[in-house]
């Protein structure tokens, strides 16, 4: 990752528990390098501290993500979803270089 970790709230990661708990299987949307948003299907097997490089869930296909990236975890909100609901409305806030 070109970026360094943001601790996430605790709140974000009892999400991720209890999702592992029910073993709940499907999509994983988080910013990959630079801009782009990246996709990961599958179960979340593991939550892990990785030292000097921050939180990361494991999946059952052997899929690292890390936490202060995902944007939605099985249609949750995740700790990066706020990053990308302002990256997604950044053309609105513009004037497209017309005066109002």
């Amino acid at each position: 990752m070109s970026t360094s970790y943001t601790p996430v709230s605790y709140d974000v990661r009892e999400v991720i528990e209890e999702q592992m708990t029910r073993r709940t299987h499907g999509k994983i949307f988080y910013w990959g390098e630079g801009q782009t948003v990246e996709e990961q299907i599958g179960r979340v097997e593991k939550l892990e501290e990785i030292p000097g490089q921050g939180m990361f869930i494991t999946l059952d296909t052997g899929a690292q993500v890390r936490i202060d990236r995902i944007i939605t975890l099985f249609g949750k909100p995740g700790a990066a979803y706020d990053e990308y609901d302002a990256f997604a409305n950044a053309c609105l806030a513009c004037t497209a270089g017309v005066p109002l």
